[in-house]
């Protein structure tokens, strides 16, 4: 559903992604990590046409990101690592906003509400003012937002991010649920994560693919926890001489 070609994308003289090409199928959960700097997000806002990419190009859902970026939203739901929400409007109207940007009307609008406002566990907040919520709250309106065209492509930079443990719980488990019927990739820093939603783990560092494997191949092969194999690959990927 996600393939990936040769991208790259640079800002000035520093190259943020350097030739990343990888394919994600229905039903994987990627882990896409890396220390801070590493190119994941600049990947992640490509994949959602918020970024041109200097060479290379990705195909969602068939969709060519630079040929046809009107199809690609369509099939996609993005949550972006600082989520753009609009604090004087009510959580309601919010959705109801996004709802008529992406074309949800009548039977359907509310089909959609009804499923993603209690999916999102923001029935309490729906009528307030998105100002007054706190980070937490704002992140599940965030979710909200990505869901509510019920989009066969998730792409989730920090999904869990101002999240108490059981929301973040809650959260995890959601996406264990959508996992089956959709192609998700999942930026972390929270590795505990990365084991309990992701079935395949992709760490990159400054803008090149190092590991493409699993989260259990990879704790066997190192014989530690997933912290450990982070460290262990990105410290010696900054360590080696050029």
């Amino acid at each position: 559903m996600i393939s990936i070609t040769e991208l790259r994308r640079s800002f000035g003289p520093i190259v943020a992604v350097d030739g990343v090409s990888f394919n994600v199928e229905k039903g994987q959960v990627l882990g896409f990590l890396g220390p801070n700097g590493a190119g994941k997000s600049t990947v992640m806002k490509m994949l959602a046409c918020f970024l041109r990419p200097d060479s290379g190009t990705a195909a969602i859902c068939g969709n060519d990101i630079l040929k046809n970026p009107i199809k690609v939203r369509q099939c996609i739901g993005y949550l972006a690592e600082n989520v753009p929400l609009y604090n004087e409007m009510t959580v309601g109207d919010f959705l109801n906003f996004v709802c008529d940007a992406r074309n949800i009307r009548g039977k359907d609008r509310k089909k959609s509400l009804d499923r993603v406002v209690p999916m999102c566990s923001i029935e309490s907040v729906y009528h307030q003012t998105i100002e007054t919520l706190s980070k937490g709250y704002k992140r599940r309106v965030g979710l909200a937002q990505t869901l509510i065209h019920d989009p066969e492509v998730l792409i989730l930079d920090e999904p869990t991010d101002g999240l108490d443990p059981n929301q973040k719980h809650e959260v995890r488990d959601l996406i264990n649920k959508m996992s089956q019927e959709k192609c998700i990739i999942v930026s972390t820093h929270i590795l505990e994560e990365v084991d309990a939603v992701c079935s395949r783990t992709i760490i990159i560092s400054r803008g090149k693919i190092l590991v493409d494997s699993t989260p259990k191949k990879l704790k066997e092969q190192y014989k530690c926890s997933l912290d450990e194999v982070f460290r262990k690959i990105t410290r010696a990927k900054q360590i080696k001489p050029v």
